[in-house]
């Protein structure tokens, strides 16, 4: 599958909200790109609008495609439950995003690589897909090579700021993690 690559300050300034990580071009510029962005505001948006612009925060978030995410939220319809928090939950335990969280890359993207490059281990065995649901009770570790040590454990260290959700647990001595 494949993955946005287009210009990431523009979607975060048009949104007005830092997506893929935290961006100074927020801070400086706070307005929307374009020739009329510093202008004044903005019309009044549509209900379909905002509806719109959400989903688009969240597909830009995720790293997905138009076809995943309308996948993921057609999985998400079909499951018992609240459809909103099932799709947010099924977002969340995609294992690119529990590299992401559990703080092994700093950046969604950076973990989706780690995962794509096979250098996460799910249960012991190599998996190199990142829209692999993390089940309760899986264990992701990386490779025990030791430039792949050496870069989890730097990025473990660039992010211990950000907060593991209490859904995961992180073991750094043994540096293995793993999905409660």
């Amino acid at each position: 599958m494949g993955r946005y690559t287009g210009p990431k300050t523009k979607v975060s300034r048009r949104y007005g909200v830092p997506l893929f990580g935290p961006s100074k071009s927020l801070e400086r510029k706070n307005y929307p790109p374009g020739m009329h962005g510093p202008k004044g505001s903005r019309r009044k948006q549509s209900d379909y609008a905002i509806a719109l612009g959400e989903k688009q925060k969240l597909r830009y978030q995720y790293g997905l495609l138009e076809r995943q995410f309308r996948r993921i939220f057609q999985s998400a319809l079909r499951k018992r439950g609240v459809t909103g928090e099932t799709l947010l939950q099924l977002l969340e335990t995609r294992l690119d995003n529990v590299v992401f969280r559990l703080g092994l890359a700093n950046t969604r993207a950076g973990a989706r690589q780690l995962v794509s490059h096979g250098h996460v281990l799910v249960n012991g065995k190599t998996v190199n897909i990142s829209s692999f649901n993390v089940k309760a009770g899986d264990e992701i570790s990386v490779k025990d090579k030791p430039k792949t040590r050496q870069l989890a454990l730097r990025n473990l260290e660039l992010t211990q700021i950000i907060p593991v959700p209490d859904w995961l647990t992180v073991d750094i001595l043994a540096s293995c993690s793993g999905a409660r």
